[in-house]
C-alpha cells in the first residue's frame, strides 16, 4: 500500500496509466475518510491555459522513478470527472467519481464524505 506521506513527495510528478502513457501531472492526494489511506488522486491535463484536475484512483497505483502509474487507462481517466484547478470537490460529485470508475460509492456512517484531500 502506497503511504499518504509519500505520494504527497511525488506532486508535480507525471502520471502515467498501465501503458506508460502520460495522464498529467500529480497534483493532489484524496484519503479515505474511513481509512485514512490514500484513495484518489487530482491529476491536472489539458493545454497550459486551459487547465483541470481530472480524478483517478489509486488501487493497485505504483510509484517510479519520477512518475505514478495507475492502473486505468488514459482514455478512461481523460473522460473522468474534474474540477477547475482552482476548485475544491464538491460533496454531490464525490459519488460520480466511483460510479465512473465502476467502483462502490462508501460514505461514512454518518453520511459525511468518503474523501478528504490531504
Amino acid at each position: 500500500m502506497i503511504q499518504a506521506a509519500d505520494i504527497r513527495e511525488w506532486r508535480d510528478h507525471d502520471v502515467v496509466d498501465a501503458k506508460g502513457r502520460k495522464i498529467g501531472v500529480l497534483e493532489a492526494i484524496y484519503v479515505d475518510t474511513t481509512t485514512d489511506e490514500p484513495a484518489v488522486a487530482t491529476v491536472r491535463t489539458g493545454l497550459p491555459t486551459r487547465q483541470r484536475l481530472v480524478f483517478v484512483p489509486l488501487d493497485k497505483a505504483v510509484l517510479g522513478p519520477g512518475y505514478l502509474k495507475v492502473s486505468y487507462a488514459k482514455s478512461l481517466v481523460k473522460k473522468a470527472p474534474s474540477i477547475g484547478t482552482d476548485d475544491i470537490l464538491p460533496a454531490e460529485q464525490e459519488e460520480s467519481i466511483f460510479q465512473h470508475y465502476g467502483m462502490a460509492y462508501r460514505p461514512g456512517p454518518n453520511g459525511e464524505r468518503q474523501l478528504a484531500r490531504r
